[in-house]
């Protein structure tokens, strides 16, 4: 795998490209930045600026910027890219095909969009059927005839589809699954799920007086015996004629089915059940004061981690033949009944006068829940034969990968993944390696970054990728041998596309754009790849690439306005600051003036964005996450402010211990690698230290609110944008991994939520909440104004939106809060 990059200062080479950036250049290797970098052609800002830049311009409709293309994806015979985009002045998608041999895209009509809805389609042995499935209904295209075959039209959807090893094509539809054959259309039902017990033509008589009527009443007796004769008969008939739908499976009465997964045989079912969950309690509402009728409305919002229980799975084998049912237990997997919580139980028993004795107890276990895969917890190998799980612990500390022993009837541990803070909600990625039955691929951390692996069933593992860089976005193909990802092996912030061959474990780097790929798409011929690049500088758009080592990619769509381009954006330059608490740097983005001068006498204000969602990276060399903050960072600059914004520790990108760094300890250590970037400023770009402000919304929104509390003086103002209050009132998914469970470990909520901090305020804070936001409540900030003001402090304002959620939807509401936060940044910094 070849690494490019040996360089710290990323964007130092991007600046030495063009003219018309305005960072100072750090290093010589800048002058020889690959061509796909060049500004010409990458940067937006090559267009000389036509119109004054306002605040009210970065935040309104983002139509204005570009309307990027999405969800790109191969032609059939691979002859051209389908993609959508949002149609001009509407939240609609359009889709359209661009011939490979032509220079624009041509719209498809609306009417046969059908024929083209296969991005996530599936094919039969020998390629020559495919199938997927457009607003819920079921297709399948003839590869050979060229024809789309449409075999449902219904108000059910159809889901999980699966050619079977016969070829009939199987889909769910509800709780029950469907075979159909492809050519014919014939359906029909092979699993019926059934969420009650098995129903009983007679039932013994429950009670005396039951007991009594039954051998008093003759007409009670025959009413029984002709209940049970038409149920035998139906039962046999059932069994010996092949014509009826087959009889259902019983799960018992009040369950819910999780997942169920049907087998490429056709004979057998994986089926995942547990008590009825609900998202929400009865008193979990959240007043909305601008209905349409003009009436508060009580809008249904989820339950806070602090109302969370324990949730477990069983997990069931049917057998389609025998209509046997098999459960199967979890204590053959490694630590199933260890006290993980144990250290931290006696830490929050201590504090409170108490001894904890720990003991082992049986733990929650669920199938996994990962944040970003779309196929499920349970695959099956090409024939059926076999088939894996992945499933972890309800106290997030443990992930494990069960092959399934169908003779034995039981679950054999074939990976297991400990970690003492949390298992990472994403990089899960596993399955079969295609033509074999009994070895898997995955994705592990276990050695400090996301990396991918194979295994034997029963054997030993081997790793493929290596390095202190992760993969993402895992797709194995069969034609190549390979899987494809993602990875930012070069440099931190660069992402470019690569293969592992899974035989040899030989890697090789397929692009060289010196930016993000953000998702690619490889051809059917397996001979080149579409993909969603961006820069830096660049919103995303679509390139083609041969598969080949010298190949360049050609970029084939442009879809960033006149009007964005004729503005002159300030590139940020992307420095490792040192951190003086742990080895690795806090990579951070630095924006600086137009006319910047590192040794005026008046050093400049600064100003510190911090991104939100805590584990997300936003100091790359891609088109920032946060679009509206990236313009709004140049408009600061033109106002003469240095602009910085950095990966704290729990964000994403740079392996486990960056990760959970944060771990029972939420807005410490973001807030000391905050103190090492004031001091970095202070120290290099010639910025006043005593004139910084920040701001941040959500995550970042907690962390403006820590820093304030907890260093008063670091910086002089803070905005925090729907800001976390109290972590006790925030999800169950995401904060029940950091933190754990209230009840569990109260000392880590009391730590981390800045509701227990407000004593410290000292600068001047805005607080700007959207009233209707179902993620971070509204009661937040009302709980923590009301805490500000029985410490009786002054210098703190409140700004609400009433009919926004956690993201803004209203260019009005964008433009009042940056107007608000641009204002408190002049007042208190210059």
């Amino acid at each position: 795998m070849k690494t490019k990059f040996t360089v710290s200062i990323l964007a130092a080479m991007i600046a030495a490209s063009c003219a018309t950036t305005n960072v100072p250049s750090t290093t010589a290797e800048a002058a020889t930045a690959p061509e796909t970098l060049s500004l010409a052609e990458t940067n937006t800002s090559a267009v000389a600026e036509t119109g004054q830049l306002t605040i009210k311009q970065i935040m309104s409709d983002q139509e204005w910027v570009a309307r990027s293309p999405n969800s790109a994806y191969w032609m059939l015979d691979g002859s051209g890219v389908i993609y959508q985009q949002e149609r001009a002045g509407s939240v609609v998608n359009d889709w359209f095909h661009l011939p490979e041999d032509e220079a624009d895209a041509h719209q498809i009509p609306v009417e046969r969009l059908h024929n083209y809805a296969y991005e996530n389609a599936i094919y039969n042995d020998d390629r020559s059927l495919v199938a997927y499935t457009f607003e819920g209904n079921l297709f399948v295209h003839d590869m050979e005839a060229g024809e789309v075959r449409q075999l449902t039209r219904d108000e059910a959807s159809q889901s999980q589809l699966g050619f079977l090893n016969d070829g009939r094509l199987s889909f769910r539809q509800g709780n029950d699954f469907y075979v159909v054959n492809p050519r014919t259309g014939m359906t029909e039902q092979v699993v019926a799920l059934a969420t009650r017990d098995k129903p009983e033509a007679v039932s013994a008589p429950k009670d005396f007086v039951a007991r009594e009527q039954l051998n008093l009443i003759e007409f009670v007796q025959n009413e029984r015996h002709d209940r049970q004769t038409r149920a035998d008969h139906q039962a046999e008939l059932a069994k010996a004629n092949n014509s009826l739908a087959p009889q259902p499976f019983y799960l018992g009465n009040n369950k819910q089915i999780v997942a169920a997964s049907l087998s490429p045989a056709g004979d057998k079912v994986l089926v995942a059940i547990t008590d009825p969950q609900s998202w929400r309690d009865d008193g979990d509402i959240m007043p909305n004061y601008v209905a349409e009728d003009g009436r508060v409305k009580a809008e249904s919002v989820r339950r806070r981690v602090a109302d969370a229980k324990p949730v477990e799975h069983q997990l069931l084998l049917l057998d389609l033949a025998t209509g046997e049912q098999t459960p199967f237990t979890y204590n053959t997997l490694p630590g199933w009944n260890d006290d993980v919580l144990a250290e931290v139980k006696a830490e929050n028993y201590a504090a409170q006068g108490k001894n904890y004795e720990s003991q082992k107890s049986p733990r929650a276990i669920t199938l996994m829940q990962d944040w970003g895969w779309q196929s499920g917890a349970i695959r099956w190998s090409e024939s059926g034969q076999n088939a894996v799980v992945m499933l972890e612990a309800w106290d997030n500390k443990d992930r494990w990968i069960a092959s399934v022993d169908f003779a034995g009837k039981q679950l054999i541990n074939e990976h297991r993944l400990h970690d003492d803070a949390w298992i990472n909600y994403t990089h899960n990625e596993f399955g079969f390696l295609p033509d074999s039955d009994n070895r898997i691929w995955f994705q592990s951390e276990e050695d400090g970054y996301a990396h991918l692996y194979t295994k034997e069933l029963g054997g030993q593992q081997q790793q493929l990728t290596s390095g202190k860089f992760v993969t993402e976005n895992p797709q194995v193909d069969a034609q190549a041998e390979s899987i494809y990802y993602t990875a930012n092996a070069s440099h931190p912030g660069i992402y470019e596309l690569y293969r592992v061959n899974y035989r040899t474990g030989e890697s090789e780097q397929l692009t060289d754009l010196d930016g993000m790929v953000q998702s690619f798409d490889v051809s059917p011929a397996n001979d080149k790849v579409v993909l969603t690049y961006s820069s830096a500088l660049q919103p995303p758009e679509l390139y083609v690439q041969l598969l080949s080592e010298t190949a360049t990619a050609e970029r084939i769509t442009h879809t960033a306005t006149e009007q964005f381009s004729s503005f002159d954006w300030s590139v940020p330059e992307i420095v490792p600051v040192p951190s003086s608490h742990v080895d690795e740097p806090i990579y951070t983005r630095v924006y600086y003036p137009q006319d910047y001068d590192p040794t005026r006498a008046e050093k400049y204000p600064a100003v510190v964005f911090i991104h939100g969602a805590g584990y997300l990276q936003n100091a790359h060399a891609g088109w920032s996450n946060y679009q509206r903050e990236f313009m709004f960072h140049t408009f600061l600059n033109r106002q003469g402010y240095v602009v910085l914004d950095l990966d704290y520790r729990g964000s994403k990108g740079y392996g486990r211990d960056w990760r959970t760094a944060i771990y029972r300890n939420m807005g410490w250590p973001e807030v000391e690698d905050l103190v090492d970037v004031v001091q970095w400023a202070g120290e290099n770009t010639n910025v006043d230290t005593n004139r910084m402000g920040t701001y941040g919304g959500s995550y970042g929104g907690f962390l403006t609110f820590m820093a304030l509390f907890n260093e008063p003086g670091l910086f002089k103002a803070g905005a925090a944008l729907r800001p976390v209050a109290d972590w006790a009132h925030y999800n169950t998914g995401y904060t029940s991994n950091i933190l754990n469970l209230p009840d569990d470990d109260p000392i880590a909520y009391r730590r981390s939520s800045p509701i227990y901090f407000t004593k410290g305020l000292e600068d001047a804070l805005l607080i700007n909440s959207p009233m209707v936001d179902d993620n971070v409540f509204f009661q937040d900030s009302v709980r923590l104004v009301q805490r500000l003001i029985e410490h009786e402090k002054k210098d703190f304002e409140t700004a609400i939106f009433p009919v926004e959620p956690h993201g803004f939807r209203q260019p009005s509401s964008w433009l009042d809060e940056y107007r608000r936060i641009f204002e408190l940044f002049e007042e208190n910094l210059k």
